[in-house]
């Protein structure tokens, strides 16, 4: 009702509700005037006429926040074979086979516990908003005087960056931004001074495991560009041990407490409102465009929601999927037949300089579905290229408002197919997505439809478009690989 309030205000100021008059309104304790239900109905993108008595009831456009969107998972039946102690056995025999290390398994766990409740950790943000007070743009000084008042000691080093090369073999560059030495001293490089937005975020990770962990197994290593120092050992194992695991929780914990710290729920849901959603909210959010895209997925109330950091030699740096999008690339192996009409792969071969958005259609499972994401070329402290992709599943959104979004993506992936893999959208249908995007509040997606909608697939050998991809995705091959 907040953000229902705050939607209607710039509308129309004089005939908005308030969150208490729209509670009453909700409880039948009041009924909107003409002019008030016009200012609700251009919201919603829906005729005065559909709210009253006698119109059906149809689904909300928000649904459960605790659903788990699009993610897939198997039936562990028969039971006792997914005993604890069979799994016990079975899981580091599994890792030894495929090569995966313990805390590479790690990682993918916290991730599908993630994703299944699609970012949604109100203890976390609660802790957060106890620390930082709800404050949107914390200065660096802020979160100095934060850190201080917790017994932490600030000082500077030098650290170059430097050439590392990962279990893959692909080169990379990686600097050590910031690191821990107990019982209470933080490191910061002096590279960090002309990056104030990674300064802040490290400051805010490490209040992060002071406030949720008391120092205990605070992260020593913080870095960027190749996988950061703290995920890899020099003897990578493939030795499952709950150590690693525990480990890897506090640091997910901490990453997100930095988040909600940095950009506190209401706050910046607010101003994202007022921004439309664009990308360059980060600026008056004073955070990185990484976290600002982190945390929309986390603060939208639409759910369905997917991120990807893709960085350098065509890895993946760190990934959301709220709306079950599936990977393009292999888990932690390379793939030579990535499909290369992803925007995230585009991005990478071709540099832009602005953000840029793209309509798309994705078979998953025996269904196609429309995605739509917005994407931006960054350059990070170590000298890598890096791409940040978020972006939404629209069919929910199409169902709820009556609309039939199997039948849409259907027709679209058909004239895109036809045509090569790509095509201007119809009117019909641009209509149909203008209309979500004002109700979603989200800008990118109404840029989307200025250009043509693209087929994309999880794998080359999969590709829909005639003739295929994929002999030139062997000819041209491009390893890519999951490293968190």
């Amino acid at each position: 009702m907040e953000d229902l309030s705050a939607r209607c205000i710039r509308v129309n100021p004089e005939y908005a509700p308030s969150v208490s008059y729209l509670s009453m309104i909700e409880r039948g304790k009041r009924v909107p005037s003409i002019d008030m239900l016009e200012v609700i109905a251009e919201v919603f993108q829906k005729d005065p006429h559909w709210f009253l008595d006698d119109e059906p009831e149809k689904a909300d456009i928000t649904p459960d926040k605790g659903n788990r969107g699009g993610i897939k998972g198997m039936a562990l039946e028969p039971s006792f074979l997914f005993s604890n102690d069979i799994l016990q056995i079975a899981i580091p025999e599994m890792l030894s086979q495929t090569g995966i290390t313990g805390r590479q398994f790690a990682h993918l766990l916290i991730r599908a516990h993630q994703e299944s409740h699609q970012n949604h950790f109100p203890d976390l943000e609660r802790a957060a908003e106890e620390v930082g007070l709800k404050r949107l743009n914390l200065s660096v000084e802020d979160l100095m005087d934060i850190a201080r008042s917790m017994g932490l000691t600030i000082r500077w080093v030098k650290r170059s960056p430097q050439e590392v090369v990962d279990e893959l073999g692909i080169s990379a560059k990686q600097v050590v931004t910031s690191f821990f030495e107990p019982p209470g001293s933080i490191y910061l490089n002096e590279v960090l001074k002309k990056y104030p937005t990674r300064l802040k975020y490290d400051l805010a990770v490490y209040i992060g495991h002071c406030v949720l962990h008391s120092k205990e197994g605070l992260q020593s290593v913080l870095s960027i560009g190749h996988t950061n120092s703290w995920e890899s050992d020099s003897n990578p194992s493939s030795e499952l041990n709950s150590r690693d695991i525990l480990q890897a929780w506090r640091d997910f914990e901490s990453s997100f407490f930095a988040g909600a710290l940095l950009c506190p729920k209401v706050p910046f849901r607010q101003l994202l409102d007022r921004s439309g959603y664009e990308i360059d909210v980060h600026l008056k959010a004073g955070v990185s465009p990484s976290v600002a895209m982190r945390r929309m997925t986390v603060v939208s109330p639409y759910p369905h929601w997917h991120y990807f950091d893709a960085y350098g030699q065509n890895k993946l740096k760190a990934v959301y999927r709220g709306n079950g999008i599936p990977l393009p690339w292999g888990n932690m192996r390379q793939v030579n037949d990535p499909c290369q009409h992803w925007a995230v792969f585009r991005r990478l071969s071709e540099p832009q300089a602005d953000s840029s958005a793209q309509i798309s259609i994705l078979n998953v499972g025996d269904e196609p579905r429309i995605y739509c994401c917005e994407s931006m070329n960054i350059t990070d402290p170590a000298g890598n290229n890096r791409v940040l992709c978020a972006g939404i599943d629209l069919n929910p959104a199409i169902d709820a408002q009556g609309g039939d979004a199997i039948q849409i993506a259907t027709e679209l992936q058909s004239l895109c197919v036809n045509r090569g893999g790509s095509a201007a959208i119809p009117h019909h249908i641009q209509k149909e997505f203008t209309t979500i995007a004002r109700i979603l509040n989200i800008n990118w997606i109404e840029r989307g439809l200025m250009s043509e909608a693209r087929v994309i697939c999880s794998r080359g050998a999969n590709c829909p478009r005639q003739p295929s991809c994929y002999q030139n995705c062997e000819d041209a091959p491009q390893a890519l690989s999951l490293t968190k």
